[in-house]
């Protein structure tokens, strides 16, 4: 596998080439927003377009929709404005089925209902011709439980459009269990002729992005029911440590909690009880008290009326200044992985005199000991300083400590200790802020050292409840987690799951770059240390992640991981 950089800098497709012909007439079915939206892309693309719609009104509304799309694409410079205006002299609008007889491709866009699905791809069985692709918009149903309908179900494929279709750069590609080559080509080969990044997914529970992107949610949800952090706070940390756009709570309002809430049954229930996709009963609870989000005034936020000047939340603050080498002191920092380095270097640019477990204290008692392997070799509790004449110096329970809490939680590291537990995940330098945890016996000295040295390096603090990982690194472990086992049963390529993740849902990193820079080892570390202290399913590794890390393959501090990456 190559360097995944690309998937920012490119957004090409990671399977792009796979031969196909570009489809010249393609009908859409569903003049709603996606299929007004996919409309829209057919025509820029050049094709001619058909739009039904069995509702007179809806198909009306849905071509206005789709040409003041095309004249505010224009107004932005997208296109000019004979593209614009010639993209929609190829719109024509029908009302019949029958009309879709010459199309090369079908789109479907209709709800989410089977019976209805399978009424529509009966009846465009007997209309189309042999040749023609029938792809189905469906981001919650199996692609093979549709094409059973139709007559050949190897011409079936599923064509997954994100929200909004004209202004999202992705399209999933989804093989049923008997698409043909050629209809996957033909849809890749559109795809691309609309200006998508086009990646492929083997059909399943919410093919490749949703999938993969499960527990950004109801990990959320779960570390808020267990009081770990409330709403407002777990969506901080992942704006602001995380460099997310939204935090989770924030998507699934604008989702709409409902809608997340049928997914989520949905999805335990194609897997036949997956304990990893569990809904939530918090989410249960909103959505019989009919608090559904945005579109209700009211979910996991309280929305303004129209015309109140306020918003739902208040402004992320800006990070406190970083010290510039004006800081003084002795910082021990324990540990050789990803995060231990980046953590000395930026104390060393703040100005601490930083030094590891073994070399000689000089009697100077350090300021903090911040112990970061993610995974020790030995207890906490015997972490020793070495002197020059050979003396070993270990370190009370009183001492200013601050523990990395990947391997577990700070009361599993740290029982009835005095030091405070924080996590933080690479890369350090984008983050604006870290999590801290402590304990009933957690000393107030290393609480307040633990403070002042995090905002001396420029991070604001979040205390939180103690768990391995805290919020944002459990949260993240778990979507690398979902995202290998995705991997490990053919659902999709590393490279194609990266690009869905961050083109299809505004991720700051793909997970498995994100896993690399990290370090694989910090991540198993994690997802271990939930699975013991939970005892559930729900957190057990997936297998091809435990195979990455037995092999040694570390992430990019080795040059591989999932991915390869030069020297």
């Amino acid at each position: 596998m190559s360097d995944p950089e690309s998937v920012k800098d490119d957004e090409r497709a990671g399977t792009a080439g796979r031969a196909g012909s570009t489809a010249q007439i393609i009908g859409v079915l569903g003049a709603g927003t996606m299929g007004a939206g996919i409309a829209q892309l057919a025509c820029r693309s050049g094709a001619q377009t058909l739009l039904f719609d069995p509702v007179a009104a809806a198909l009306a509304s849905g071509a206005e929709k789709l040409r003041d799309g095309l004249r505010r694409e224009a107004a932005k410079g997208r296109l000019s404005d004979e593209e614009a205006a010639a993209a929609g002299e190829r719109l024509s609008t029908v009302a019949e089925l029958g009309a879709l007889a010459e199309c090369d491709l079908v789109i479907e866009a209709v709800p989410e209902r089977i019976e209805l699905k399978h009424d529509i791809y009966r009846q465009l069985s007997e209309i189309v011709s042999g040749e023609c692709v029938l792809a189905s918009n469906t981001s919650s149903l199996l692609v093979t439980a549709i094409a059973t309908a139709a007559s050949h179900p190897e011409r079936v494929v599923g064509m997954h459009f994100f929200n909004p279709a004209p202004v999202m750069k992705l399209l999933e590609v989804v093989a049923g269990e008997q698409s043909s080559e050629q209809a996957l080509a033909v849809a890749h080969a559109t795809g691309e002729a609309m200006g998508k990044t086009v990646i492929r997914a083997s059909d399943g529970p919410g093919f490749l992005v949703n999938r993969c992107n499960r527990p950004f949610g109801l990990e959320a949800l779960r570390l808020v029911q267990e009081q770990i952090a409330d709403v407002e706070t777990v969506d901080r940390i992942c704006r602001m440590e995380g460099a997310f756009r939204m935090g989770p709570f924030e998507l699934m309002d604008l989702v709409g909690v409902d809608t997340g809430f049928e997914i989520s049954k949905s999805f335990y229930a194609q897997s036949f009880g997956e304990p990893r996709w569990r809904p939530s009963m918090i989410a249960a609870r909103y959505v019989a008290a009919g608090l559904h989000g945005r579109k209700s005034g009211r979910g996991y936020y309280t929305y303004p009326t129209a015309g109140a000047g306020t918003s739902y939340r208040a402004d992320d603050p800006a990070p406190p200044e970083a010290k510039q080498g004006d800081c003084e002191g002795v910082v021990v920092i324990a540990g050789h992985g990803v995060l231990a380095d980046e953590l000395r270097e930026a104390a060393l640019s703040a100005g601490y005199e930083v030094r590891s477990p073994q070399e000689p204290s000089g009697g100077v008692l350090p300021a903090l000991i911040l112990d970061c392997a993610p995974s020790p070799p030995e207890p906490r509790a015997t972490l020793t300083l070495t002197e020059p004449r050979g003396e070993v110096h270990h370190l009370s329970q009183g001492a200013a400590r601050v523990l990395l809490c990947a391997s577990g939680s700070l009361g599993a590291l740290d029982p009835e200790g005095s030091a405070v537990g924080f996590h933080a995940l690479p890369p350090f330098a984008e983050s604006r802020l870290v999590e801290l945890t402590r304990s009933e016996s957690t000393s107030p000295l290393a609480a307040a050292r633990a403070e002042r040295f995090f905002n001396a390096l420029g991070k604001h603090v979040a205390w939180v409840g103690d768990a391995p990982g805290l919020v944002l690194g459990r949260i993240v472990c778990q979507v690398i987690n979902e995202s290998a086992f995705a991997l490990g049963e053919g659902v999709g390529e590393a490279r194609d799951i990266d690009l869905g993740m961050v083109l299809g849902l505004s991720h700051p990193h793909g997970p498995f770059a994100w896993a690399d820079t990290i370090g694989l080892e910090h991540v198993l570390a994690v997802l271990e240390a939930l699975c013991d202290e939970y005892r559930e399913e729900r957190y057990r590794p997936a297998p091809a992640l435990r195979r990455m890390v037995a092999a040694g393959r570390l992430g990019r501090r080795v040059g591989a991981g999932f991915f390869e990456y030069a020297s």
